[in-house]
Formats: structure tokens, sequence, C-alpha cells
């Protein structure tokens, strides 16, 4: 299978990256910046892409060699710890065209690729759900999380006519560089997970929101 997957550079991303390339798929490793570590894969490396120049990302996106997309893991993603009191509207900006925006422009411009029986999966978050926020805080985050939740369900809708499934993806609170490697599970066992779930998920079941361990989720 021919599987895009974005922010493919490090943590989960990376880890997806791996995960695929050892059972025989061919991977189309998009990042802003490449790494010595992804470059090391043999997965086909397109660097430039960045998500949060949207007048750029159409054009960085036309020059990739890709004839057809089975999966596309709209994964690249940015965290940033904005309180009530203390907060800056230029880092909720950023992690809204990065987390919301940037996975809708990337899908809009790579859709042409996919046919029907592809799959397309957005690695959100838990912390997008409305009924499981039970502490607050965390605005810029929580905010694009729950719009790229919007945007999957949506999405849903529009392609289920196409034969084409989406996923809203809850890696687990996963040790990357994001999170200062505080994670509960490493991003193997997260990429595991993600990869099973989106290889279970089919045009019945499109739309959905789950764990990476199979839990579904409240919205």
């Amino acid at each position: 299978m021919n599987i895009v997957i974005t922010g493919a550079n490090r943590g989960i991303g990376l880890a997806l990256t791996k995960a695929y390339l050892a059972r025989g798929d061919t991977v189309i490793a998009l990042c802003r910046n490449s790494s010595d570590e992804l470059r090391q894969t043999g997965a086909q490396v397109y660097s430039g892409i960045d998500l949060a120049s949207p007048e750029l990302l159409k054009e960085s996106l036309t020059r990739l060699n890709i004839s057809n997309i089975d999966v596309l893991i709209n994964n690249a993603g940015v965290l940033a710890k904005e309180s009530l009191h203390d907060w800056d509207p230029n880092t909720i900006d950023y992690q809204y065209r990065i987390n919301a925006l940037g996975p809708l422009l990337v899908t809009q411009c790579l859709l042409r690729y996919c046919h029907r029986g592809s799959k397309i999966g957005f690695i959100t978050s838990r912390m997008g759900s409305m009924t499981d926020n039970g502490s607050g805080g965390f605005y810029g985050y929580r905010m694009s999380k729950a719009a790229l939740n919007a945007l999957g369900v949506s999405m849903a809708n529009d392609l289920k006519s196409e034969g084409i499934a989406v996923a809203l993806l809850h890696p687990g609170f996963v040790q990357t560089e994001m999170v200062n490697n505080a994670g509960d599970v490493d991003t193997a066992t997260s990429a595991k997970g993600l990869v099973q779930r989106l290889d279970e998920l089919t045009i019945e079941t499109t739309g959905c929101f789950v764990h990476a361990n199979g839990e579904a989720l409240p919205w």
C-alpha cells in the first residue's frame, strides 16, 4: 500500500513511518524539516511541507511524486499551554493553523490521489472532546483539536459516497518531545495501535473518534 504521513520526521509520525515500512508498505513521508532518523528509514521523504503557510502549501504538495494514496495520515501537530490568565493569541493562531487548517488543506490537495477504498486518518486528541474536558486550560490546543474533530466528521460525511473512510484517532499520552517525554506510552506502541485502527476502519465506521487502543471516545 501507499501511505502518506505528515509530520513524519519525529515522534508518532516517525514511528508510523517505521511501522508501515516494516510490513512492506511504501511510505511518502512529509515534514517541514527532515531528520537523520527519518532519512535512514528508506521512506520517500519530502521536506519543506509547512502547514503554517497555506499560501505555499498547495505549491509544495504539487511537486510530490504521487500517483495513488491508499492511506493518508494527517499527523503533524503542535502544542502550547495557555491558561485563562496566561495566553498569547499568536500561539493559539499557530496551533489552529497546524492542527486544524493544515490537515484540511493537505487533504484537499491530495484527495485527487485517493480512490474508493482509500482511508484518511486524522491524529487528533481526546483534549478536543467536550465531554472529556474536566480540567480546562490548554485553550489553543483544545480548540484546534475540537476543530479538527469537526473537520473529520464533515469529511467523513462528504466522502462516504465516494467510498473513502475517515477516522479521528487519539494516539494516547505518548512519550514525545511535544510533552517532554512525559507520556505513559512509547511511540512504537502508539503507532502499532493507530495502524490497527486504520486497518479496521471501514466505510461503515467512517467518522469514528477512537483511541489507539480501540476505545471509542466521547465527543
